[in-house]
């Protein structure tokens, strides 16, 4: 029975098990090397730079999501091999801030192996010819990102570009020949998929939080310090309450959806969290520089850096309820569009000033909304369907 369990899982995934929240974890640990990296070069060179890493390393940690929706991890030998996968994204990830000039090595070594992993587990998934496919593209991407640790400059970033492009645009370009055309063999446990983005959410917002208190200046700690500590909690409280007000529309989008249109909607979805997550690690950067100094004017690269990825965030908000069919989207672009409108309050007054407006912008919406969760239109449920 136990070669039976091996070749094929079909038990459906129930609620996120406390081995993925772990995982979850460590993966949360290249946000906080990108956020570390941003911080110490706020540059538009080293902006693209993390955008690459995090798509890398975002397609695969969203590719673990599908793997427990397949193979819930509930043996001894299934989680061991998690946590090897796990030792993979803390190896690249140990490697990012110097990818491109100097540990870019680390990176491939690490994502190679939790690529593997990921294949070898998906084996129990009985996938056949879908696997195969996915298995091409992804060992093809592994092999390029380790190919760019020893290449240098330029080189190194063609060839990661490359990695990013044979995993996120070439399969829809090409969907004959590629995993995209047999989609229909993967399926989804939607409370699974959504408890376990939701999960990651939190997770990564709480390293914003560690950024709030990383900026106190524990030296000199005044009833001024303490109401800028209070404010900046405010914002990632405000953005997670966004966030958790659309997650019941997904739920019920993603259950009445079926076949492969349930499963472009969830690579859809998992996209949409890209902007969404790499809006808080720059975010983060902004708090960490707002709360250190927040009588200060701000220099714009941090003001910008603290409206930009509340703004970004805001833009993946907008896009998942797009995809969901709720509304009203413009209203949480509406809300970008006015965050990034404080740039100057930080650089022309100061940047707790600003903080304080961000907050305050992010709040205006939930209190018109009322906190209440939102529902997805029954037409575009249709539509998925059809």
């Amino acid at each position: 029975m136990a070669r039976t369990r091996w070749r094929h899982s079909g038990d459906p995934a129930g609620r996120v098990t406390t081995v993925e929240l772990f995982f979850d974890v460590v993966f949360v640990f290249t946000l906080t090397q990108l956020t570390r990296v941003l911080e110490e070069h706020l540059t538009l060179t080293t902006v693209g730079q993390v955008l690459l890493l995090f798509g890398i390393m975002w397609w695969m940690f969203d590719g673990y999501v599908w793997l427990a929706n397949h193979v819930p991890p509930r043996h001894s030998s299934q989680k061991l091999l998690l946590f090897v996968g796990m030792a993979g994204f803390l190896t690249a990830a140990v490697g990012v801030p110097r990818a491109f000039d100097g540990t870019g090595v680390v990176v491939g070594v690490g994502y190679l192996v939790v690529i593997c992993v990921h294949l070898l587990l998906f084996t129990q998934a009985g996938l056949g010819r879908a696997l195969t496919l996915l298995a091409v593209y992804n060992i093809g991407a592994a092999l390029l990102v380790l190919g760019g640790g020893f290449a240098d400059g330029g080189l190194r970033t063609g060839l990661w570009v490359g990695a990013l492009a044979l995993q996120m645009i070439v399969p829809y370009l090409v969907p004959r020949h590629s995993w995209m055309g047999t989609v229909r063999s993967f399926h989804l446990a939607p409370e699974h998929f959504v408890e376990r983005h939701g999960l990651l959410v939190i997770i990564a917002l709480g390293e914003s939080v560690v950024a709030i208190g990383a900026g106190v200046d524990t030296e000199h700690i005044t009833a001024g310090t303490v109401a800028v500590v209070v404010l900046a909690l405010a914002l990632p409280a405000g953005l997670w309450w966004t966030y958790f007000t659309d997650t019941h529309a997904a739920e019920v989008t993603l259950a009445r959806t079926t076949g492969a249109a349930a499963s472009r909607l969830a690579l859809w979805l998992g996209l949409t969290h890209i902007p969404l997550l790499l809006g808080i690690v720059v975010a983060a950067a902004g708090i960490h520089g707002a709360v250190a100094h927040p009588g200060d004017h701000a220099h714009w690269p941090e003001a910008l850096a603290l409206a930009g990825g509340v703004a970004a965030y805001l833009c993946g908000i907008a896009a998942i309820r797009h995809a969901l069919g709720v509304r009203p989207v413009w209203r949480r672009l509406l809300t970008a569009a006015a965050v990034l409108a404080t740039v100057p309050v930080g650089t022309e007054v100061g940047a707790g000033l600003q903080l304080a407006a961000v907050a305050a912008v992010v709040a205006v919406p939930l209190v018109v909304e009322r906190g209440r969760h939102s529902a997805p239109a029954s037409s575009t449920m249709e539509r998925a369907e059809a």
